[in-house]
């Protein structure tokens, strides 16, 4: 004989003041549970969305990021000379060698900040299509002028059209904004790569380099040459998808540690809360439960009846946590990437697997907390259940 669902949800009503502190708290840890998932996939899918699936990205071996990355002008022509490098109908090479250096540049509050300035070649906006000037005009090749992603834009009094920021001595122009749809590209200046090479004296040594092949699909012959060039050796390339999905590797995993052990931390708290509250219904029901015994309903029944009313608490103050983390979208904040050790901005995002994920931990929650109480609830005497009331 089972016990019908009705009764389970009744006994809402008559501890409303204590099932509301027991939602309020499982809401709250699903909440940061929720917004540290969706901080650490906001960081990959910001960095993953920098890169094209059609480019690819080469960079030497064991370099933690393009920063510390150098690229020789010997290897440079090199990897010029390979197969399949996509052309201009003019014949030009789809190809650039992007130089890329950290500078600081003020918040406006006083602090300083560090940000990526990347230099690139005259095809280097050809082949990222994603790149479209939204304020002021493009910088010239030549000049010491530079355009600013729009999170920087946003952020930085001196990322703004007209505005000064100081390079190595020197003083550029920025003369433009431009957006990438919310890439990493973003918060990042861009430049003549000549020009930033010069101003930092490193000669024709380049970070990286970006090329469109002919066709990404048909790209065998490359590989073969790349691979098989000795003077190749201390290089690897990848797509720039899965070049910038391994740098958003480590960062993602250091939040969802750092957030998951905070979480687990506070989830003690909602479980003990939840714990107090079914205690409170058995000791509130005890005639209750002595009853539905003598009427024949089985100990299975009133387990079941008392872990169904934690997992309902538990489920309805995890759908309360998620909703609210799901306004986190309209957020945007930044962090330090570790692979460049500059500013990187990124909005925080929802995946089904957030959500799934969100709701089993506030399930497992209310089961931790309401497995002691509807135990003791079935295990109740009857007769000593009877006489209590």
């Amino acid at each position: 004989m089972k016990i019908p669902l009705k009764y389970t949800f009744r006994s809402f009503k008559a501890k409303k003041l204590t099932t509301v502190i027991t939602i309020s708290g499982i809401s709250l840890v699903v909440f940061v549970f929720a917004a540290v998932l969706m901080m650490a996939h906001g960081v990959e899918k910001t960095l993953v969305a920098t890169g094209s699936p059609d480019n690819l990205k080469i960079t030497r071996k064991a370099a933690n990021g393009e920063i510390s990355s150098i690229i020789d002008p010997e290897t440079q022509n090199v990897i010029r000379t390979l197969p399949d490098i996509g052309k201009n109908p003019d014949g030009t090479q789809l190809i650039t060698n992007e130089p890329v250096v950290i500078i600081n540049i003020s918040k406006g509050s006083g602090e300083l900040s560090n940000v990526t300035v990347r230099g690139i070649g005259k095809v280097g906006m050809q082949i990222r299509p994603q790149v479209k000037i939204v304020e002021g005009r493009m910088f010239n090749f030549g000049l010491r002028e530079l355009i600013a992603g729009e999170s920087l834009h946003k952020r930085f009094p001196d990322a703004q059209v007209g505005s000064k920021v100081k390079l190595a001595g020197d003083y550029w122009s920025v003369v433009g904004v431009f957006t990438s749809n919310g890439s990493g590209f973003d918060s990042e200046l861009w430049g003549d790569a000549i020009q930033l090479l010069g101003a930092f004296n490193r000669g024709s040594t380049c970070s990286s380099i970006t090329l469109k092949l002919a066709d990404i699909n048909k790209s065998d012959d490359f590989k073969k040459a790349f691979d098989s060039d000795r003077r190749l050796q201390q290089f690897e390339y990848d797509t720039e998808t899965q070049y910038y999905e391994k740098q958003s590797a480590f960062l993602a995993t250091f939040i969802r540690i750092l957030g998951i052990f905070i979480t687990v931390i506070f989830s003690f708290g909602a479980t003990i809360g939840a714990m107090i509250t079914m205690y409170s219904a058995v000791a509130n029901r005890t005639v209750e439960i002595g009853t539905l015994r003598s009427l024949g309903f089985r100990r299975r029944s009133i387990l079941g009846s008392f872990l169904i009313e934690s997992l309902a608490i538990s489920l309805i103050g995890g759908a309360i946590g998620l909703a609210l983390a799901s306004f986190l979208q309209f957020f945007s904040i930044s962090t330090i990437n570790f692979s460049s050790f500059s500013e990187l901005a990124f909005s925080f995002a929802l995946s089904p697997s957030i959500i799934i994920n969100s709701l089993i931990f506030a399930l497992i929650m209310g089961i931790l907390g309401g497995f002691l109480p509807s135990e003791r609830a079935a295990r109740m005497n009857i007769v000593t259940a009877l006489r209590a009331g």
